[in-house]
């Protein structure tokens, strides 16, 4: 059915995946970019593919029109085109096939949306608005993106190897008072190139908790 209830939010491990992508111009390109970003195994399906789909590296493509048969073998299915028509049958023969389909723009065609996307590192923060106004959900990305600066990833991997730390040496990271840390001065020390400093911050307040 196509979305039109509360959506359940997953991070899609697309890795040595196959997924298809109807259409051939810069929506679809923007799309084809999300998708070999993660990894997965690119096919574009279209009329016509500009030179810049033709050229990118990394996938494979064939210029004719989109047939029923197209979406078996995917585990996901993205159209990008501007007929309407093609859209609903891609949605038909994927939601028949069991696959997870994506309609650019078109939420009644879909059975799964897009959000918008923010990454800093191994941080990935994500703003939907369930499909009703994609150009809100980018307005939010860009004031979101303001305020993840950098020291976010470096705090992030500071976290993770204490983490790993910790583990390595048989304890426990559950019950430590992780938010302290955050919330001390650890990431004014990380802007102002004190790692060595917030890292030992971050030590200090998971040693008194």
């Amino acid at each position: 059915m196509p979305v039109d209830g509360p959506q359940y939010p997953v991070n899609l491990v697309l890795t040595g995946r196959r997924c298809l992508v109807v259409g051939g111009g810069s929506i679809a390109k923007r799309k084809i970019e999300g998708l070999l970003a993660c990894e997965a195994l690119v096919h574009v399906i279209a009329p016509m593919i500009s030179e810049a789909i033709r050229e990118h590296p990394g996938l494979t493509w064939e210029a004719r029109p989109y047939r029923s048969t197209d979406v078996e073998g995917y585990r996901l299915v993205i159209t990008a085109t501007d007929d309407p028509a093609v859209n609903a049958q891609v949605f038909r023969d994927a939601d028949a096939a069991g696959v997870w389909v994506n309609s650019a723009d078109d939420p009644a065609n879909c059975s799964f949306t897009l959000p918008a996307i923010v990454r800093q590192g191994p941080i990935m923060v994500t703003l939907a608005t369930g499909g009703h106004s994609p150009a809100l959900a980018t307005w939010l990305k860009a004031h979101v993106a303001d305020q993840l600066g950098p020291e976010y990833e470096v705090a992030a991997q500071l976290l993770s190897a204490e983490r790993d730390a910790i583990r390595s040496a048989g304890g426990s990271t559950e019950g430590l008072d992780w938010q302290s840390a955050l919330d001390s001065d650890m990431l004014d020390l990380i802007r102002t190139g004190q790692i060595s400093a917030a890292r030992e911050r971050l030590k200090a307040c998971l040693s008194s908790s």
